[in-house]
Protein backbone atom coordinates (compact mmCIF):
# COMPACT_ATOMS: atom_id res chain seq x y z
CA UNK A 1 0.00 0.00 0.00
CA UNK A 2 1.45 3.36 -0.95
CA UNK A 3 1.97 6.32 1.36
CA UNK A 4 -1.16 8.11 0.20
CA UNK A 5 -3.33 5.10 1.01
CA UNK A 6 -1.70 4.79 4.43
CA UNK A 7 -2.46 8.46 5.15
CA UNK A 8 -6.10 7.95 4.20
CA UNK A 9 -6.36 4.84 6.36
CA UNK A 10 -4.63 6.40 9.37
CA UNK A 11 -6.81 9.50 9.10
CA UNK A 12 -9.89 7.31 9.39
CA UNK A 13 -8.40 4.91 11.94
CA UNK A 14 -5.36 6.38 13.81
CA UNK A 15 -4.44 3.01 15.31
CA UNK A 16 -3.52 1.82 11.82
CA UNK A 17 -0.22 3.66 12.44
CA UNK A 18 0.68 0.62 14.57
CA UNK A 19 0.80 -1.48 11.41
CA UNK A 20 3.63 0.47 9.81
CA UNK A 21 7.10 1.39 11.04
CA UNK A 22 7.11 4.77 9.26
CA UNK A 23 5.56 7.79 10.94
CA UNK A 24 2.69 8.65 8.63
CA UNK A 25 0.42 10.59 11.01
CA UNK A 26 3.19 12.76 12.46
CA UNK A 27 6.15 12.40 10.11
CA UNK A 28 8.41 15.18 11.49
CA UNK A 29 9.73 15.78 14.99
CA UNK A 30 8.13 19.23 14.95
CA UNK A 31 4.72 17.70 14.21
CA UNK A 32 5.29 15.04 16.86
CA UNK A 33 6.13 17.66 19.55
CA UNK A 34 3.12 19.75 18.56
CA UNK A 35 0.87 16.69 18.84
CA UNK A 36 2.08 15.57 22.28
CA UNK A 37 1.94 19.14 23.61
CA UNK A 38 -1.74 19.16 22.74
CA UNK A 39 -2.30 15.66 24.07
CA UNK A 40 0.43 13.54 25.60
CA UNK A 41 -1.41 10.36 24.67
CA UNK A 42 -0.83 11.18 20.99
CA UNK A 43 2.54 9.51 21.42
CA UNK A 44 0.75 6.20 20.90
CA UNK A 45 0.58 7.05 17.18
CA UNK A 46 4.30 7.86 16.90
CA UNK A 47 6.70 5.11 15.94
CA UNK A 48 9.98 5.19 17.90
CA UNK A 49 9.66 8.74 19.33
CA UNK A 50 12.90 10.36 20.44
CA UNK A 51 13.70 11.43 24.00
CA UNK A 52 12.44 15.01 23.58
CA UNK A 53 9.07 13.82 22.32
CA UNK A 54 8.83 11.24 25.10
CA UNK A 55 9.57 13.89 27.75
CA UNK A 56 7.03 16.31 26.36
CA UNK A 57 4.39 13.57 26.31
CA UNK A 58 4.83 12.53 29.94
CA UNK A 59 4.88 16.18 31.07
CA UNK A 60 1.56 16.82 29.36
CA UNK A 61 -0.31 13.75 30.58
CA UNK A 62 0.67 13.48 34.27
CA UNK A 63 3.19 10.80 33.42
CA UNK A 64 0.54 8.32 32.30
CA UNK A 65 1.47 8.54 28.62
CA UNK A 66 4.59 6.52 29.46
CA UNK A 67 2.35 3.47 29.02
CA UNK A 68 2.58 4.03 25.27
CA UNK A 69 6.38 4.30 25.18
CA UNK A 70 8.39 1.17 24.49
CA UNK A 71 11.65 1.17 26.49
CA UNK A 72 11.47 4.78 27.74
CA UNK A 73 14.73 6.56 28.59
CA UNK A 74 15.58 6.77 32.32
CA UNK A 75 15.13 10.54 32.30
CA UNK A 76 11.68 9.99 30.84
CA UNK A 77 10.90 7.42 33.55
CA UNK A 78 11.94 9.88 36.27
CA UNK A 79 9.86 12.65 34.75
CA UNK A 80 6.85 10.34 34.54
CA UNK A 81 6.96 9.32 38.22
CA UNK A 82 7.55 12.94 39.25
CA UNK A 83 4.40 13.86 37.37
CA UNK A 84 2.48 10.98 38.94
CA UNK A 85 3.99 8.22 41.06
CA UNK A 86 1.40 5.73 39.80
CA UNK A 87 2.93 5.82 36.34
CA UNK A 88 5.64 3.46 37.64
CA UNK A 89 3.17 0.62 37.03
CA UNK A 90 3.91 0.93 33.31
CA UNK A 91 7.70 0.91 33.66
CA UNK A 92 9.31 -2.48 33.23
CA UNK A 93 12.08 -3.13 35.78
CA UNK A 94 12.59 0.46 37.03
CA UNK A 95 15.94 0.96 38.73
CA UNK A 96 16.42 2.01 42.37
CA UNK A 97 16.52 5.75 41.58
CA UNK A 98 13.19 5.59 39.74
CA UNK A 99 11.65 3.47 42.48
CA UNK A 100 12.75 5.95 45.15
CA UNK A 101 11.42 8.89 43.21
CA UNK A 102 8.06 7.19 42.91
CA UNK A 103 7.67 6.35 46.61
CA UNK A 104 8.89 9.81 47.62
CA UNK A 105 6.11 11.27 45.51
CA UNK A 106 3.59 8.85 47.00
CA UNK A 107 4.58 5.97 49.26
CA UNK A 108 1.64 3.83 48.14
CA UNK A 109 3.16 3.48 44.69
CA UNK A 110 5.31 0.68 46.10
CA UNK A 111 2.37 -1.61 45.35
CA UNK A 112 3.30 -1.43 41.66
CA UNK A 113 6.99 -2.21 42.15
CA UNK A 114 7.98 -5.84 41.80
CA UNK A 115 10.82 -6.73 44.18
CA UNK A 116 11.51 -3.18 45.43
CA UNK A 117 14.99 -2.41 46.71
CA UNK A 118 15.37 -2.50 50.53
CA UNK A 119 16.02 1.25 50.68
CA UNK A 120 12.82 1.79 48.71
CA UNK A 121 10.91 -0.44 51.13
CA UNK A 122 12.18 1.59 54.10
CA UNK A 123 11.26 4.86 52.44
CA UNK A 124 7.75 3.61 51.80
CA UNK A 125 7.08 2.36 55.35
CA UNK A 126 8.65 5.45 56.92
CA UNK A 127 6.07 7.52 55.12
CA UNK A 128 3.26 5.11 55.92
CA UNK A 129 3.72 1.86 57.81
CA UNK A 130 0.62 0.38 56.12
CA UNK A 131 2.66 0.05 52.94
CA UNK A 132 4.26 -3.09 54.34
CA UNK A 133 1.18 -4.91 53.08
CA UNK A 134 2.55 -4.48 49.55
CA UNK A 135 6.01 -5.85 50.37
CA UNK A 136 6.68 -9.55 49.99
CA UNK A 137 9.04 -10.93 52.67
CA UNK A 138 10.23 -7.62 54.17
CA UNK A 139 13.33 -7.95 56.32
CA UNK A 140 13.49 -7.28 60.07
CA UNK A 141 14.48 -3.62 59.76
CA UNK A 142 11.53 -2.89 57.46
CA UNK A 143 9.17 -4.81 59.74
CA UNK A 144 10.34 -2.83 62.78
CA UNK A 145 9.86 0.47 60.98
CA UNK A 146 6.32 -0.53 60.04
CA UNK A 147 5.23 -1.43 63.58
CA UNK A 148 6.85 1.72 64.95
CA UNK A 149 4.54 3.64 62.66
CA UNK A 150 1.53 1.68 63.92
CA UNK A 151 1.54 -1.53 65.93
CA UNK A 152 -1.45 -2.86 63.96
CA UNK A 153 0.73 -3.13 60.87
CA UNK A 154 1.97 -6.44 62.25
CA UNK A 155 -1.18 -7.95 60.76
CA UNK A 156 0.39 -7.50 57.32
CA UNK A 157 3.62 -9.28 58.24
CA UNK A 158 3.82 -12.98 57.68
CA UNK A 159 5.72 -14.75 60.47
CA UNK A 160 7.14 -11.60 62.13
CA UNK A 161 10.45 -11.81 64.00
CA UNK A 162 10.14 -12.00 67.82
CA UNK A 163 11.76 -8.57 68.21
CA UNK A 164 9.11 -7.19 65.85
CA UNK A 165 6.36 -8.87 67.88
CA UNK A 166 7.71 -7.33 71.09
CA UNK A 167 7.98 -3.91 69.47
CA UNK A 168 4.34 -4.13 68.36
CA UNK A 169 2.83 -5.28 71.66
CA UNK A 170 4.93 -2.78 73.62
CA UNK A 171 3.20 -0.02 71.67
CA UNK A 172 -0.25 -1.60 71.86
CA UNK A 173 -1.05 -4.84 73.61
CA UNK A 174 -4.04 -5.37 71.35
CA UNK A 175 -1.73 -6.06 68.41
CA UNK A 176 -1.16 -9.54 69.85
CA UNK A 177 -4.43 -10.55 68.20
CA UNK A 178 -2.53 -10.69 64.89
CA UNK A 179 0.36 -12.78 66.21
CA UNK A 180 0.09 -16.52 65.70
CA UNK A 181 1.21 -18.50 68.78
CA UNK A 182 3.00 -15.70 70.69
CA UNK A 183 5.46 -17.04 73.26
CA UNK A 184 5.36 -16.22 76.98
CA UNK A 185 7.72 -13.23 76.68
CA UNK A 186 5.43 -11.65 74.10
CA UNK A 187 2.35 -12.45 76.19
CA UNK A 188 3.88 -10.82 79.27
CA UNK A 189 4.94 -7.72 77.34
CA UNK A 190 1.39 -7.53 75.99
CA UNK A 191 -0.44 -7.56 79.32
CA UNK A 192 2.08 -5.21 80.89
CA UNK A 193 1.11 -2.68 78.24
CA UNK A 194 -2.61 -3.40 78.37
CA UNK A 195 -4.12 -5.91 80.78
CA UNK A 196 -7.31 -6.21 78.73
CA UNK A 197 -5.24 -7.67 75.88
CA UNK A 198 -5.30 -10.98 77.75
CA UNK A 199 -8.60 -11.56 75.94
CA UNK A 200 -6.56 -12.30 72.79
CA UNK A 201 -4.31 -14.87 74.49
CA UNK A 202 -5.37 -18.51 74.36
CA UNK A 203 -4.96 -20.24 77.73
CA UNK A 204 -2.67 -17.69 79.42
CA UNK A 205 -0.73 -19.15 82.34
CA UNK A 206 -0.98 -17.90 85.91
CA UNK A 207 2.00 -15.56 85.62
CA UNK A 208 0.45 -13.85 82.61
CA UNK A 209 -2.91 -13.63 84.39
CA UNK A 210 -1.28 -11.99 87.41
CA UNK A 211 0.56 -9.48 85.25
CA UNK A 212 -2.67 -8.61 83.45
CA UNK A 213 -4.68 -7.88 86.60
CA UNK A 214 -1.78 -5.90 88.07
CA UNK A 215 -2.02 -3.61 85.06
CA UNK A 216 -5.83 -3.52 85.02
CA UNK A 217 -7.94 -5.30 87.62
CA UNK A 218 -10.93 -5.34 85.27
CA UNK A 219 -9.04 -7.65 82.92
CA UNK A 220 -10.04 -10.49 85.24
CA UNK A 221 -13.31 -10.58 83.30
CA UNK A 222 -11.39 -12.23 80.46
CA UNK A 223 -9.85 -14.94 82.66
CA UNK A 224 -11.62 -18.26 82.96
CA UNK A 225 -11.65 -19.54 86.56
CA UNK A 226 -8.97 -17.27 88.04
CA UNK A 227 -7.45 -18.61 91.25
CA UNK A 228 -7.58 -16.78 94.58
CA UNK A 229 -4.22 -15.05 94.18
CA UNK A 230 -5.27 -13.66 90.80
CA UNK A 231 -8.57 -12.49 92.30
CA UNK A 232 -6.76 -10.78 95.19
CA UNK A 233 -4.35 -9.06 92.81
CA UNK A 234 -7.26 -7.82 90.69
CA UNK A 235 -9.14 -6.22 93.57
CA UNK A 236 -5.93 -4.73 94.95
CA UNK A 237 -5.57 -2.89 91.66
CA UNK A 238 -9.24 -1.96 91.45
CA UNK A 239 -11.69 -2.86 94.21
CA UNK A 240 -14.63 -2.54 91.84
CA UNK A 241 -13.19 -5.41 89.76
CA UNK A 242 -14.89 -7.77 92.22
CA UNK A 243 -17.99 -7.41 90.08
CA UNK A 244 -16.35 -9.76 87.57
CA UNK A 245 -15.52 -12.44 90.16
CA UNK A 246 -18.01 -15.25 90.67
CA UNK A 247 -18.49 -16.07 94.35
CA UNK A 248 -15.41 -14.33 95.78
CA UNK A 249 -14.44 -15.60 99.23
CA UNK A 250 -14.29 -13.39 102.32
CA UNK A 251 -10.59 -12.56 101.94
CA UNK A 252 -11.19 -11.30 98.42
CA UNK A 253 -14.26 -9.34 99.55
CA UNK A 254 -12.32 -7.64 102.34
CA UNK A 255 -9.41 -6.84 100.01
CA UNK A 256 -11.82 -5.23 97.55
CA UNK A 257 -13.48 -3.21 100.32
CA UNK A 258 -10.11 -1.99 101.60
CA UNK A 259 -9.37 -0.67 98.13
CA UNK A 260 -12.80 0.87 97.61
CA UNK A 261 -15.63 0.73 100.13
CA UNK A 262 -18.20 1.19 97.38
CA UNK A 263 -17.26 -2.20 95.94
CA UNK A 264 -19.67 -3.72 98.48
CA UNK A 265 -22.42 -3.02 95.95
CA UNK A 266 -21.12 -6.01 93.98
CA UNK A 267 -20.95 -8.40 96.95
CA UNK A 268 -23.95 -10.60 97.53
CA UNK A 269 -24.93 -10.95 101.22
CA UNK A 270 -21.76 -9.51 102.78
CA UNK A 271 -21.28 -10.58 106.39
CA UNK A 272 -20.90 -8.23 109.36
CA UNK A 273 -17.11 -7.95 109.08
CA UNK A 274 -17.31 -7.00 105.44
CA UNK A 275 -20.09 -4.48 106.11
CA UNK A 276 -18.09 -2.86 108.91
CA UNK A 277 -14.98 -2.64 106.77
CA UNK A 278 -16.99 -0.96 104.01
CA UNK A 279 -18.41 1.63 106.43
CA UNK A 280 -14.96 2.33 107.84
CA UNK A 281 -13.64 2.86 104.33
CA UNK A 282 -16.57 4.88 103.01
CA UNK A 283 -19.62 5.71 105.10
CA UNK A 284 -21.76 6.17 102.02
CA UNK A 285 -21.37 2.51 101.17
CA UNK A 286 -24.27 1.81 103.55
CA UNK A 287 -26.65 2.64 100.71
CA UNK A 288 -25.57 -0.58 99.01
CA UNK A 289 -26.06 -2.82 102.04
CA UNK A 290 -29.42 -4.53 102.21
CA UNK A 291 -30.56 -5.01 105.82
CA UNK A 292 -27.30 -3.81 107.42
CA UNK A 293 -26.26 -5.13 110.83
CA UNK A 294 -27.19 -2.84 113.75
CA UNK A 295 -23.56 -2.26 114.66
CA UNK A 296 -22.91 -1.28 111.06
CA UNK A 297 -25.63 1.38 111.24
CA UNK A 298 -24.14 2.74 114.47
CA UNK A 299 -20.72 2.97 112.87
CA UNK A 300 -22.25 4.76 109.92
CA UNK A 301 -23.96 7.33 112.18
CA UNK A 302 -20.77 7.92 114.12
CA UNK A 303 -18.86 8.30 110.85
CA UNK A 304 -21.20 10.94 109.41
CA UNK A 305 -22.13 12.58 112.73
CA UNK A 306 -19.04 12.27 114.99
CA UNK A 307 -20.44 14.92 117.38
CA UNK A 308 -22.92 12.29 118.58
CA UNK A 309 -20.11 10.69 120.53
CA UNK A 310 -19.97 13.77 122.73
CA UNK A 311 -23.69 13.82 123.47
CA UNK A 312 -24.69 11.45 126.34
CA UNK A 313 -28.30 11.50 125.21
CA UNK A 314 -27.33 9.24 122.28
CA UNK A 315 -26.36 5.81 123.54
CA UNK A 316 -27.99 3.92 120.61
CA UNK A 317 -29.68 1.54 123.03
CA UNK A 318 -33.26 0.44 122.55
CA UNK A 319 -35.71 1.71 125.20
Amino acid sequence: MNKTKWKELIKKAPFAQKLINKNIKYPTKEEQLKAVKQNGNSIRYIHNPDKDVQLEAVKQQNGYSIRYILSPDKKVQLEAVKQHSGSIRWILNPDKEVQLEAVKQHSGSIRWILNPDKEVQLEAVKQNGDNIRWILNPDKKVQLEAVKQHSGNIQFIRDPDKEVQLAAVSRSGRSIQWIYHPDKDVQLATVKQNGDSIQYIHNPDREVQLEAVKQNGDSIKFIHNPDKEVQLEAVRQNGLSIKYIHNPDKDVQLEAIRKNGLSIQYIRDPDRDVQLEAIRKNGWSIQYIRDPDREVVVHYLLAVCPDLLMDPEYDFKED
